[in-house]
């Protein structure tokens, strides 16, 4: 696949490379085979597809571990809102230690504090908490859709790679042993004549 192939090759939404799969082996490597960088050029894109793989994959758990984080926050300060609105105030029980719990109750406040990662935490009045962690699980929901597409996406690409490779080299060998009778026969009829 040449430079050129590579700038045309149709990508999914996210730019991932759709692998070409082979129907004719013979008219791809043309009239002067090149078998083994054939090859070389399919295991390369195979290692690729199983890097982003990976990537994804890792991306996936971290979104899968991420989202149910964000709702359970964001549950908690429509809980507070809820009880502010209400006028009641909210007792809690809280850890301080592994085994030591006191009992709080907490004042009515319009403000709640969020971490955002990378130690740190910020103040936020409770409606716009409440938008941004709205905002943050739909992006993240949406994220973890999109990663799940593109991991289907890319297994379809190894297994298209994965069979490329078998028929090129299945190709040669069926290739090779015709060329092999091919010259015993030629011998076997010289030898006759």
């Amino acid at each position: 696949m040449s430079a050129q192939d590579l700038a045309t090759q149709e990508r999914n939404a996210r730019g991932i490379p759709k692998a070409p799969f082979i129907a004719d082996v013979a008219e791809y490597l043309g009239p002067n085979p090149e078998v083994e960088s054939a090859l070389k050029e399919f295991q390369a894109a195979l290692a690729k597809y199983r890097y982003m793989d990976q990537n994804l994959a890792q991306r996936r758990r971290g979104l899968e571990e991420k989202i149910p984080d964000i709702k359970k926050t964001l549950s908690m300060i429509e809980y507070l809102k809820e009880r502010r609105v209400r006028h009641k105030p909210l007792t809690t029980t809280f850890e301080l230690n592994d085994t030591l719990y006191a009992e709080a109750e907490l004042e009515d406040t319009d403000t709640v504090y969020l971490w955002l990662g990378a130690n740190v935490m910020l103040s936020y009045k409770i409606p716009e908490a409440i938008a941004l962690l709205r905002s943050k699980l739909d992006s993240a929901e949406s994220n973890l859709k999109n990663v799940i597409e593109d991991l289907e996406f890319l297994r379809e690409q190894i297994t298209v790679m994965e069979v490329n490779t078998a028929r090129v080299y299945n190709w040669d060998v069926k290739r090779r042993r015709d060329l092999r009778e091919q010259e015993a026969k030629e011998l076997t009829s010289k030898e006759t004549s």
